[in-house]
């Protein structure tokens, strides 16, 4: 039976305007932020798509995003934390290093990559598992990244990480079609361009 996962970015934040590198640690959204995440409710009400679970991560910034695209209960889990960055968590961006980052976090009291893939697939895996048919899920960048990546092989050609490595940007909707226990990545749906010619 075919199940549907809605996954989503949380919306610009302060650090993100910032260009500081945001993990674990936390800041608020903009005021960008929130129009974004009010654009991606507006998609899925024009869409007539609803939720029957619908969850984030402990994280402010995604309960936030989750309370702008839907008035509905929620769960926060922290599976659905984005990648532990360590001791560089608030700091400038500049200090990343050059994709693929690997273990350098581990250094730091950090994630190393392919641990934190693990976790994102284990708690996506998880909800799908429960007896809701669509889920929605407001998760964090490289959460998404990666989540994507592992499934890369399973999801629609035109969709995938090596054919189509765009940036993930903030309330990026990720559609994915979960059945015979696999995820297939079969949409993206990105605003920017559309926020970008309203705001200015």
């Amino acid at each position: 039976m075919k199940k549907m996962l809605y996954l989503v970015r949380h919306g610009e934040t302060l650090f993100n305007a910032q260009h500081k590198i945001q993990g674990w640690c936390d800041s608020p959204l903009t005021e960008r932020g929130i129009y974004q995440a009010q654009i991606a409710g507006q998609y899925f009400q024009r869409a007539g798509i609803t939720f029957d679970q619908a969850y984030c991560s402990t994280s402010e910034r995604t309960s936030d995003t989750l309370e702008q695209i839907t008035s509905q209960s929620y769960t926060r889990l922290k599976g659905l934390k984005e990648w532990n960055f360590g001791q560089l968590e608030g700091e400038s961006e500049q200090l990343n290093p050059a994709l693929p980052y690997r273990d350098f976090f581990v250094q730091y009291g950090g994630e190393e990559e392919q641990a934190f893939q693990r976790r994102a697939v284990s708690v996506c895996t998880d909800l799908m598992k429960q007896e809701a048919m669509t889920v929605l899920a407001v998760t964090h960048g490289a959460f998404c990244g990666q989540f994507r990546k592992f499934w890369d092989e399973h999801s629609r050609p035109e969709y995938r990480a090596d054919k189509h490595s765009r940036r993930i940007g903030n309330c990026c909707i990720f559609k994915y079609e979960y059945q015979e226990k696999k995820f297939s990545l079969c949409a993206i749906i990105d605003h920017e361009e559309q926020i970008k010619r309203m705001k200015g």
